[in-house]
């Protein structure tokens, strides 16, 4: 998921629609006044109640516990689950050059793993134009697996993360099956259903590639049994088509992705759709939403706009609308450090010093939000906990 800023047609609408009722309940529950903070006393029962089994607000460890360990390891992955998250974003899937999914947050991996000192890689570093924009590093469709898992991971923000540094070069890539058999292994370890929420990335700039990443989810999750209504598996994406093309592959709840109010989903572009995410949240573009997907996971910047000394501004409708077509909303990221809470959160201006996260939670869990994926789930428990009494 695409986060680090502070700041197409319906199809299977039917079965999509029926799809979304069972599963959240129907959007007359969910766009209740107070829904979080009663949905809240909620236990954390399964029995095949999907994502109605989920406490809410939901806490999700955005790329595992990423605030303490670098980001889309096993490591990140596994601290996630010890610090309690109640999902964990498990991965950003993006292909090999011999048709693997691994997990990454972007197929350039220069800024995430040791690749650049791997002298036997450096030819490999190029220039591509991804989603519209030149890119310069090492490319994850230029590898195959094997030679993937001779690199180690490393911290994606130093600066903010220095401490995370520490565990540079511990851990490799994961790949998307690694992580489904990682999810049951962990399920039985743990005595509760553990749920992962992976993101198909640059869907079509890999299908130009002739990498399509849908169809190598659909399959992987047929294999391990983990493609129906209530899987402990949530698919998301920042591209609709991808979202709509998972719609008739799998069964699983999807959610689409929503960026910056001016940006076009990069299919969009392509398909030369004019519309942005602006006209995505609107009533008119929820409902459609609402046709073929179960949720949307917008920027925070969506639910409460920042003015322009970063201060918080008057929450929008968004989550009223959505949830009067039934949709949830999961938005994204909550980081303790200053340089991405509002303005009115900082303490200090060192890049790495905590402000005042847990007021930003309570104003953000005020809005209604289903829940909020989070660099720190054990922060965002505690302030879930904080809410819920009041």
């Amino acid at each position: 998921m695409d986060s680090d800023q502070a700041n197409g047609q319906t199809q299977g609408t039917g079965r999509r629609a029926l799809l979304g009722a069972a599963v959240l309940g129907g959007g007359a529950v969910l766009g209740l006044a107070g829904t979080a903070r009663a949905a809240g006393s909620r236990t954390a029962g399964h029995g095949g109640r999907g994502l109605k089994s989920l406490p809410v607000p939901t806490v999700i460890g955005h790329r595992g516990a990423s605030g303490y360990r670098p980001e889309h390891t096993f490591g990140s992955y596994d601290l996630a689950l010890d610090l309690g998250a109640d999902m964990v974003e498990a991965g950003d899937l993006v292909p090999t050059k011999d048709g693997h999914l691994v997990c990454r947050h972007e197929p350039e991996i220069g800024g995430t793993t040791d690749v650049a000192a791997h002298p036997e890689f450096a030819d490999r570093k190029t220039t591509k134009v991804l989603d519209g924009v030149p890119t310069t590093g090492w490319f994850t469709e230029d590898f195959t697996l094997a030679e993937l898992k001779t690199l180690r991971a490393v911290e994606r923000i130093p600066a903010n993360r220095p401490h995370n540094t520490l565990y540079d070069g511990r851990w490799e890539i994961p790949t998307f099956e690694e992580v489904l058999k990682w999810q049951d292994e962990q399920t039985r370890k743990r005595g509760r259903q553990v749920w992962i929420y992976p993101e198909t990335k640059h869907p079509t700039y890999f299908r130009k590639l002739g990498l399509g990443l849908e169809e190598r989810v659909a399959k992987l999750l047929r294999k391990y049994g983990k493609d129906g209504r209530n899987s402990p598996v949530v698919l998301q994406s920042f591209e609709p088509t991808s979202i709509q093309r998972l719609n008739r592959l799998v069964d699983n709840p999807l959610v689409v992705l929503l960026s910056s109010a001016g940006s076009r989903p990069y299919d969009f572009v392509e398909a030369n759709d004019p519309r942005t995410v602006a006209d995505l949240i609107t009533p008119r573009g929820l409902r459609e939403i609402a046709g073929y997907a179960q949720g949307i996971g917008p920027t925070l910047d969506l639910i409460i706009p920042r003015k322009a000394d970063g201060s918080l501004a008057e929450p929008t409708t968004l989550v009223s609308d959505a949830h009067k077509v039934g949709l949830i909303l999961h938005p994204y990221t909550l980081r303790n450090e200053n340089p991405f809470l509002p303005a009115e959160y900082r303490k200090g201006g060192a890049a790495d010093a905590y402000g005042d996260v847990f007021g930003a939670y309570k104003t953000y869990f005020a809005t209604g939000i289903d829940g909020v994926f989070t660099d720190n789930p054990d922060t965002g428990l505690l302030a879930r906990a904080d809410f819920l009494k009041g």
